[in-house]
């Protein structure tokens, strides 16, 4: 750290004292994240010939997702990956088996992404010291 020329010091990233230790904060911090990224991509532009239309996958015209759920359920779901990449490469490292109940866990996850399902994974991951 060096001093700033106002006389503050400044790091290259977040202070031990300033994140957040409760489980859930810290997975609604990484929503929060990815939802940056999720606005960042939809606002981004790109030649028309290239865009695709979005369709909100399991989803039916009778129950249709505001623009807000669906970058919401995105935003989880990049969450989800992230923690998925991280888990896979801890096993390929270490040759552990599958952690037991965190497949529950995923599955629930998949088949209902919202905040409470997504912090159960998260869960199994922090045991193992995955979210650091």
């Amino acid at each position: 750290m060096s001093p700033r020329p106002n006389g503050s010091t400044r790091s290259n990233g977040p202070q031990p004292d300033e994140l957040p230790q409760n489980l859930t904060e810290r997975v609604l911090a990484r929503v929060a994240d990815a939802r940056l990224d999720v606005d960042l991509r939809a606002r981004a532009t790109r030649p028309k010939s290239k865009r695709r239309r979005q369709v909100a996958v399991g989803t039916s015209p009778a129950d249709p997702q505001t623009p807000e759920e669906t970058r919401e359920a995105e935003s989880l779901k990049r969450v989800f990956r992230d923690m998925g990449i991280s888990y896979r490469r801890y096993r390929s490292q270490t040759g552990e088996p599958v952690v037991p109940g965190l497949r529950d866990a995923a599955y629930k996850f998949r088949a209902e992404p919202n905040i409470s399902s997504l912090v159960a994974v998260a869960a199994y991951l922090d045991e193992l010291d995955l979210l650091s």
